[in-house]
């Protein structure tokens, strides 16, 4: 980021702590020269992965129904029109 003169802003120095965080380790490893990774890290995840297993099964449970109805009615249709099944 530029400021209104054109110079680049002078880095922050180094934070001797952090270097050896989690974080930084996991970035230095993908070859990043700042410890970013996107999303951080979730204090109470619990929360989340109930709410996305939710969704998960309510997703099976759907994509099954679909399936299920096209099946019955195909069935219905067949029964209702009299056609022989092919």
């Amino acid at each position: 980021m530029t400021n209104e003169t054109g110079a680049r802003p002078s880095p922050l120095p180094p934070d001797p702590a952090e270097y050896d965080s989690a974080r930084a380790r996991i970035a230095r490893a993908k070859g990043l020269e700042a410890p970013y990774i996107a999303g951080g890290r979730d204090p109470d995840p619990e929360p989340a992965l109930r709410e996305e297993r939710y969704y998960g099964r309510l997703l099976i449970v759907m994509v099954v129904t679909l399936i299920l109805a096209g099946f019955v009615m195909g069935v219905a249709i067949a029964i209702a029109t009299g056609s022989p099944p092919r």
